[in-house]
């Protein structure tokens, strides 16, 4: 079996309402990681393309997360209805979602604006 053409992880770490830092479900399941599956399936992608849970990508400021390999674009505050574009421009086009990504700046670091 050849290797897939993108690896997508979705987070879908959850944490109690009181925790210092957001979560990106509330009860650890995920209508993004749900429809991002349906949509690359029907867009004839199964084979090509992998998409996972995953847990914590350390980015809660920003999550929902999602992370494309092997390009390592990472999108934050992706809600179910981005789920196309991010399969149509990205996964088939090859061109990120740039009104998505998380910028540089933001990414592993512990001084993002974002951080609270």
């Amino acid at each position: 079996m050849p290797a897939f053409e993108h690896h997508v992880f979705v987070c879908c770490n959850s944490r109690p309402a009181d925790a210092p830092r957001p979560s990106c479900t509330q009860d650890g399941k995920s209508d993004l990681h749900t429809q991002l599956q349906q949509l690359a399936k029907a867009a004839g992608l199964a084979g090509k393309v992998r998409i996972n849970k995953s847990g914590c990508l350390d980015q809660c400021e920003h999550g929902p997360m999602v992370v494309v390999y092997p390009e390592a674009v990472w999108y934050g505050n992706v809600q179910p209805e981005d789920a196309a574009a991010i399969v149509e421009e990205h996964l088939i086009g090859g061109h990120p979602v740039e009104r998505l990504r998380v910028g540089e700046a933001c990414l592993n670091t512990k001084s993002c604006p974002h951080r609270g």
